[in-house]
């Protein structure tokens, strides 16, 4: 510390009245410089405890890659790409006959004596170059003869067969315009710009809202079949994620059950939507975060993915305590992880992981006992709601089935999160029914290993022949 300029015996040599002015002066610095440390130390707790995706619910994307750390993974000093000596990987050449066109090339004259040659090779050197053809529409015009009665002079006009749309567009032009927007997220301009000079189709932005709007109206009935299937589920995956609908705060839903998925798009987080989708009825098992709306609707599997970032904000925290307890949780949450991989894996059965399981539980439940009753602010709530409810930490133990982690849900959310940061939401109501419709169908249809052009080609064709679209429920 830094000794004063002037001596306590030079102070009380002053005037009284200096003595009394160079002593405001020192208590007021004095006073500054308490509240300017107090407030260092509050910069530093703070950034000892800074939110990051590893130890909080913040999505990577918040993180600049640029404040990412470095990878524990040390650098081999390879070059990026394939290793010399690595199996080839190339694309396979079709059979001839499959090829639009063969060409023979045959050389005309020695390369050395330049004497004509002829003849064939048996063995030819075969080169294929894939192209596109010129894309050009097939456009079919229908022509509606009016014809006029000759016995009562009434005209009659003839109508369009059925299946045939009252617009312009095409059950496959409408699938593919959906499917730019919905699953490659394009905006609606750009999707617009693809079809003009791509496709040579003539289109503007407000036509593809048009054909956005057919797109749900076909697919809705294939939609509210597996919203209606939900409440008979009996492990769901449960995640959202927030957007825009206009000027409103909204909210992205997503159900993933085994076989497909259901997305929703809300204004609102609260309750209500679980009970409108799953109703009264369901009493399965809900994989999802700590979230409060999520305890009442059947019996929630907490998800360690959650858990694990909770504990590395304990990790992280200048507390030492705190500091403990979070690496004494890591240890045994590293531990339950490798042994539920050992048994997805079937390097070991289910009855050997819950074996290895036991210790583990009971460890987790006494660290969450002792951070309950530590009195130390930075952990006692938090494992106070762990303990109270730490049955449902382990429903995957008792429950066959339920994967520790809500991991089926949070893959089929990214997507949507990304469509969400290109787009920035929805501007209607519509907008909002079309992303949701046209995400579940895309989902699903990965989930099921099943073309989505295919069907929604298929779905568009049913309804312009006024027929539902056809199930996305298996067996159905």
């Amino acid at each position: 510390m830094s000794q004063l300029p002037v001596t306590p015996e030079q102070i009380v040599a002053l005037p009284p009245e200096f003595r009394a002015l160079l002593q405001a002066v020192i208590d007021h610095f004095e006073k500054r410089i308490a509240g300017l440390e107090a407030e260092l130390t509050g910069v530093k707790a703070e950034l000892a405890t800074k939110k990051t995706p590893r130890n909080s619910s913040l999505p990577p994307s918040s993180e600049h890659p640029h404040a990412k750390p470095a990878p524990r993974k040390e650098p081999s000093g390879k070059k990026p790409g394939g290793q010399p000596g690595h199996p080839k990987h190339e694309r396979a050449l079709i059979p001839a006959e499959q090829c639009q066109a063969v060409i023979p090339v045959k050389p005309e004259t020695c390369r050395r004596c330049g004497e004509p040659l002829t003849g064939s090779d048996l063995e030819v050197i075969r080169h294929q170059v894939w192209d596109i053809p010129e894309i050009k529409p097939l456009v079919t015009e229908y022509q509606l003869h009016r014809l006029v009665c000759p016995c009562c002079r009434e005209s009659t006009c003839g109508q369009l067969p059925s299946g045939v749309p009252q617009g312009q567009a095409g059950p496959r032009l409408i699938a593919l315009t959906a499917l730019l927007m919905g699953c490659f997220k394009q905006s609606k301009r750009r999707v617009a710009l693809f079809l003009e000079q791509v496709l040579n189709q003539p289109c503007s932005p407000g036509w593809v809202v048009k054909l956005q709007n057919h797109a749900t109206a076909a697919l809705k009935p294939a939609y509210d079949e597996l919203a209606t299937q939900l409440p008979a589920e009996p492990v769901l995956g449960i995640d959202e994620s927030p957007t825009k609908e206009a000027r409103l705060k909204a909210w992205l839903w997503v159900f993933v059950a085994n076989t497909y998925t259901v997305f929703a798009l809300r204004t609102t987080r609260a309750a209500t939507i679980l009970q409108e989708l799953l109703t009264e009825a369901f009493d399965g098992v809900v994989n999802c975060d700590r979230a409060k709306m999520y305890w009442k609707m059947g019996r929630p599997q907490w998800c360690w993915a959650h858990l694990k970032r909770d504990f590395q904000a304990l990790i992280d925290h200048p507390d030492k305590q705190a500091k403990r307890l979070g690496h004494d949780l890591m240890r045994q949450t590293r531990q339950l992880f490798r042994h539920w991989a050992r048994c997805r894996d079937g390097t070991i059965t289910r009855t050997g992981m819950l074996r290895l399981m036991g210790p583990i539980r009971k460890e987790v439940e006494d660290l969450l006992l002792r951070g309950e009753f530590s009195g130390n602010p930075a952990m006692d709530g938090m494992c106070r709601e762990l303990f109270n409810h730490r049955e449902w930490l382990w429903t995957f133990l008792e429950v066959e089935g339920v994967e520790p982690t809500n991991n089926m849900s949070e893959r089929a959310l990214r997507h949507a999160v990304i469509w969400r940061k290109l787009s920035f939401g929805t501007k209607s109501a519509k907008g909002s029914r079309f992303v949701e419709t046209i995400l579940t169908v895309v989902e699903t249809c990965r989930q099921q290993s099943c073309n989505s052009f295919d069907y929604l080609t298929a779905a568009m064709t049913a309804h312009f022949a006024q027929q539902p679209a056809p199930s996305l429920l298996p067996g159905v």
